[in-house]
Parts: C-alpha cells; sequence; structure tokens
C-alpha cells in the first residue's frame, strides 16, 4: 500500500496536469490539515468534505491560472514533491527551514504547533517534519 499522503499530492499533480477542476481523496485529519495550508495560500480554490459510500472524502476544487499555456490552462501549483516519506523521516530545526524555489513556493511541516507552512514554522520558533513542497 503507498504511503497515504503520496497518494493525496499524486492524485493533485496528476489532477492538475489532466486539466481537471477538483479531486476527491479519503479523509484523514493530516490530508484535511495538508489541503487547509494549500487553501490558505492560494494554491486551490476550495476544500471540502463530502460523504462518501463507506466513508468521508476530501474534495478540493483546483486552481489554474489566468492566462493559457501552449498546451491549454495553466496550473497554480506546478509542482508538488513529497519530502519525508514513511521509510525516511526528514526533520528540520527552525533555524535550518530553507525557502522553496527563492520564495515563491512553500514548505508545508507537521510541528507541535499543527500543520504549517515553513515561513510560519520560522515566525513560531518551532521546527518539524516536512512533509511536502509545493511551487
Amino acid at each position: 500500500m503507498l504511503d497515504p499522503i503520496s497518494e493525496m499530492l499524486t492524485r493533485i499533480r496528476n489532477a492538475q496536469m489532466a486539466g481537471h477542476r477538483e479531486v476527491v481523496f479519503s479523509n484523514s485529519k493530516l490530508k484535511k490539515a495538508i489541503a487547509n495550508v494549500l487553501l490558505k495560500n492560494g494554491f486551490v480554490l476550495s476544500v471540502s468534505e463530502v460523504a462518501g459510500e463507506k466513508f468521508n472524502m476530501i474534495k478540493i476544487d483546483l486552481k489554474y491560472n489566468d492566462k493559457e499555456g501552449v498546451s491549454g490552462l495553466v496550473p497554480a501549483i506546478r509542482s508538488i514533491r513529497r519530502v519525508s516519506k514513511e521509510g525516511q523521516r526528514i526533520y528540520t530545526g527552525m533555524d535550518k527551514i530553507r525557502r522553496v524555489k527563492n520564495g515563491t513556493g512553500i514548505a508545508i511541516l507537521s510541528t507541535s504547533k499543527g500543520v504549517i507552512t515553513g515561513e510560519e514554522a520560522r515566525k513560531n520558533g518551532v521546527g518539524g517534519e516536512i512533509i511536502c513542497e509545493v511551487w
């Protein structure tokens, strides 16, 4: 079985590249927290919880930039990459949180203050597990 967070990120990446307007995946507290960070930072349009047949699902409405590229719509998320994996967790202190793509992207961290961006972690003076990077 895949890592559930990697599966979520892969579904988002694939849906954006295929030009889909929304993506749906199984619900968990961590996935919802990551989706809310993406919403707060303007990478997606909305995050909602929908009832599934057996369990609740998370639905994300994907965001695209106004301009059109050579192959159609330009996704707001150019790349989303899992950093800390199940087999190799990556932790960082607040003083070693690096900027993603010179500040155009964000790092999403799981900290004692919850799931927050790298910038918020620096401001709050906390470190944590680097879940993923988005730009």
